[in-house]
């Protein structure tokens, strides 16, 4: 390796001598970008760039060396690749077959080769200690963890593995800052992948990792997931070439730059990215721009306008509506459910709040492919069957998703109906959304606002939520307008102190997230545009997808636009149910042509 430009020469020739272990070196040479190295046959070196180039996030390609290259004078000076690593793995078809210290002895096999050096963690910790991040295995004097996941990489040509990631706890409060400082160094892996259970990463034990030490974490910490270089052992081994060789992970060539002088962005402030927790069993966190997140929040102010003066701000939690539709794309398979019989004296009873936005959130979700299910009540069944006829050839939605009912039959039905073979480790849904929804009160009943007992027009789909709060990775959200609607209990307190027959209607069940608004359909409508937005947002879709794969194209946010709720589409749409509000749907109306035409969302998206 080169001098490095602000050692001194003990230093320097100790780094070429390899006397310092990992530890040692890290805190001796700080914030220099270091480098994984994979050296492959020329006939592989295509295949092995285009792998690099597809799966940036774990294998950002900084320098690939012409055949038979040692030195790669763009990031070192003076370097022989043959020697300036403290340690190397030889691998035989794939098998690693021994490990050494020089690659001298192999320098005819060498001339035929390929040398690709990729970005590298250990280049960002200095980062993470300017921003006031602890780097727990710097303090513990030890290597990072890293670890194999079920998370595949994009395959290219001959190679195909598991992603690998290194992991180092962060306390919860330095959250932002860790995906802040690490994310404007795009060369050293970016921003974090995933935050929080390592299991919903197909990591089962941190305390064993599959490369480096096991670290210690502090109270308060939090696992945090970086994409690692050391994925190309991985690819290599897949790919099992007669002779290839890698660095020994923790043993990397170590450059003359400073990480964040290597291809560094400028974090403005819109684009800074902003941690939110989505889900405590497991535990999950979800990340998207400052931009996106301010966006959300407009919508979510306009949808709690109060057009009737109930009062129902009272009601009101700030970034209910973000958190739930982070939590949304991040899920593959939604429940939703709707139908409140206000109307108990008519046939059908039901009113027009909820179906549409039912539909709405159906549509979305469904252009973001994920596996969606209405659930009503028996006794509107058909009706609620036609509503979807009617939304899919009018085009609402594009194609109609299940519309099905749930009884009780005893006390494992609602363990039965969540997951397969009512085995709590494998849910069929990951979320659950109720929209205007009869919800239970702390009598058992269900009640109208008027405070009108409706039970015997509503099934136990209630169940279903309770149900859901003892199953890890199920989540819950309620939508609702009054305090009375299924999963609004969150907000119980609220709903008894301001709203009028609060202490009787207010529903007993709670969601993760109680989204308010001063119309339940706004809601539905707002989700929508909510999940249209975050899928925009370039921050939000590198962590939703690991950070593997490219953007959006052009035609992916064509459809996903043509799937957002507009005014024409709900007055096309013929939702025939008896005991309509006409000024309830005007309001719709109204809230919706200022979203959309006040406020264009081709304006508010990234």
């Amino acid at each position: 390796m080169g001098l490095l430009k602000c050692g001194t020469n003990f230093l320097c020739r100790a780094v070429r001598l390899k006397c310092l272990k990992y530890s040692t070196r890290a805190k001796m040479k700080p914030g220099y970008q270091q480098a994984n190295v994979v050296i492959l046959h020329k006939d592989l070196a295509d295949d092995f760039e285009a792998f690099c180039r597809a799966n940036s996030s774990p294998l950002p390609l900084l320098y690939k060396s012409k055949c038979g290259e040692w030195s790669c004078g763009p990031l070192a000076t003076g370097s022989d690749i043959r020697e300036d690593c403290p340690e190397y793995c030889v691998f035989e078809n794939g098998v690693l077959a021994k490990k050494v210290a020089s690659l001298s002895s192999y320098t005819p096999q060498l001339q035929d080769m390929v040398t690709f050096y990729l970005g590298c963690s250990f280049g960002f910790e200095s980062a993470l200690k300017a921003a006031g991040v602890p780097v727990r295995n710097v303090e513990q004097g030890k290597n990072v963890s890293m670890y194999k996941t079920s998370v595949a990489c994009i395959r290219a040509g001959q190679f195909h593995c598991p992603m690998v990631v290194s992991m180092r706890p962060v306390p919860e409060e330095k959250l932002d800052a860790a995906a802040q400082s690490t994310h404007v160094i795009p060369l050293a892996h970016g921003g974090p992948i995933h935050i929080g259970d390592p299991k919903l990463l197909g990591i089962q034990d941190l305390s064993q990792p599959d490369y480096g030490d096991p670290v210690k974490q502090c109270p308060g910490d939090v696992p945090v997931f970086w994409a690692c270089g050391v994925t190309g052992i991985e690819a290599v081994k897949s790919c099992k070439p007669v002779l290839a060789f890698t660095h020994s992970p923790g043993c990397m060539f170590i450059t003359d730059q400073k990480a964040e002088t290597i291809s560094p962005l400028t974090l403005e402030p819109a684009h800074c990215p902003l941690t939110f927790c989505i889900s405590q069993n497991p535990q999950h966190y979800s990340i998207a721009s400052k931009r996106a997140v301010q966006q959300i929040r407009a919508i979510e102010e306009l949808v709690v306008e109060d057009p009737d003066s109930r009062g129902i701000r009272a009601l009101f939690l700030q970034d209910e509506l973000l958190k739930a539709c982070l939590s949304l794309s991040h899920s593959s398979s939604v429940l939703i459910t709707t139908g409140f019989p206000t109307h108990y004296m008519h046939n059908p009873p039901e009113e027009t709040d909820g179906p549409p936005g039912a539909i709405a959130m159906a549509a979305m979700l469904q252009a973001l492919r994920k596996e969606v299910v209405i659930v009503t009540d028996e006794r509107a069944l058909e009706m609620n069957q036609h509503i979807m006829r009617d939304a899919v050839e009018k085009g609402v939605i594009k194609t109609a998703v299940p519309v099905i009912s749930f009884q009780s039959n005893g006390p494992d039905s609602a363990l039965q109906f969540l997951c397969h073979d009512g085995d709590p480790s494998k849910p069929r849904f990951d979320h659950l959304v109720a929209i205007e929804r009869s919800g239970r009160a702390t009598d058992g009943n269900y009640y109208n606002m008027r405070g009108v007992n409706i039970k015997h027009l509503v099934d136990p789909i209630d169940d279903l939520f309770t149900t859901a709060s003892t199953i890890a990775g199920i989540t819950t959200t309620g939508i609702g307008d009054g305090g009375n609607e299924l999963g609004m209990g969150k907000v119980k307190a609220a709903v008894k102190a301001y709203m009028p027959n609060g202490n009787l209607i207010a529903c007993d069940v709670a969601a993760d997230f109680a989204i308010t608004a001063g119309v339940s359909n706004w809601g539905g409508y707002a989700v929508a545009c909510a999940l249209y937005i975050l899928n925009l947002c370039p921050i939000h879709w590198r962590y939703l997808h690991s950070g593997l794969g490219l953007s959006l194209t052009p035609d992916q946010q064509s459809l996903r636009m043509a799937c957002l709720p507009t005014v024409a589409k709900w007055k096309s749409t013929a939702f025939k149910l008896a005991g309509a509000s006409q000024c309830c749907f005007q309001s719709t109306l109204a809230i919706f042509i200022f979203v959309v035409n006040c406020r264009p969302l081709q304006n508010l998206c990234l």
